[in-house]
């Protein structure tokens, strides 16, 4: 499958990963600022739509991962038009527990490799923070969809609420910054509350702290091409305690 990809006439090579992360990041800044100019749905699912081929690409390595991914995007963007066309409450939430397992697979697929390579490169460092940014648009669809089954699981501010109201109720929950303008209420929103938190809390003291270790802990260049951090053959030659490959 795709392995890497260059930018043409240039030695710049793009790791799997950018494309996932720009696409969110994007999501958060840009979308709020275009409310007012279209109807908001149709940029969220516009949005939506590039993180889920964006996610399809980051699990391209392998042939499986790439067509599971593939499936489970193909269903939420199926369901989700058949949802708009159909007005059909139950499309829509089909489609937004088909989202939450793409992220979901999207996020797990990275964190494997993310503890089995022992060379930190810049394409590694960006696959941690996309699973952050994943894990908090994972739980804002659970939560989406819990409201949607049982209404009245959240005290929100007036006004309309989407998706995206959600995904701010998630990063703040996964931060534990809590502003407060927006609270759960029944037992099971509460429970996902406490559960995302310390996933958030648990996922920088493991992961982060582990890709720091494992960077400080073996000598390392900056490569001149693409500066990714790669491992030197050798640190002197005459040395019998030379780094291997």
């Amino acid at each position: 499958m795709f392995r890497q990809l260059r930018i043409p006439f240039t030695q710049i090579v793009i790791g799997r990963f950018l494309f996932l992360f720009i696409s969110m990041l994007l999501m958060i800044v840009l979308l709020p600022f275009l409310e007012g100019f279209f109807v908001i749905r149709y940029h969220i699912g516009i949005f939506f739509l590039i993180i889920f081929i964006s996610s399809v690409f980051a699990v391209s390595r392998k042939r499986s991962t790439f067509i599971t991914a593939l499936v489970l995007a193909l269903l939420t963007e199926g369901l989700n038009l058949s949802g708009y066309l159909t007005a059909i409450s139950a499309l829509n939430i089909l489609s937004d527990i088909f989202a939450g397992l793409l992220l979901a697979y999207t996020a797990t697929i990275i964190l494997f490799y993310l503890f089995r390579e022992d060379r930190i490169t810049g394409d590694m460092i960006i696959g941690a923070i996309c699973v952050y940014f994943l894990l908090g648009l994972f739980w804002s669809f659970v939560f989406s969809t819990l409201e949607t089954c049982q209404p009245g699981s959240f005290q929100m501010p007036q006004g309309a609420v989407n998706q995206m109201t959600f995904s701010y109720y998630s990063y703040v929950t996964l931060t534990t910054v809590g502003y407060g303008d927006m609270t759960p209420i029944s037992g099971p929103a509460r429970s996902f509350a406490v559960l995302e938190a310390m996933m958030g809390q648990l996922y920088l003291a493991v992961l982060i702290a582990r890709l720091v270790g494992n960077y400080t802990s073996q000598p390392t260049r900056l490569s001149s091409a693409g500066g990714m951090c790669t491992r030197p053959e050798s640190v002197n030659q005459g040395d019998s305690s030379t780094v291997g490959p």
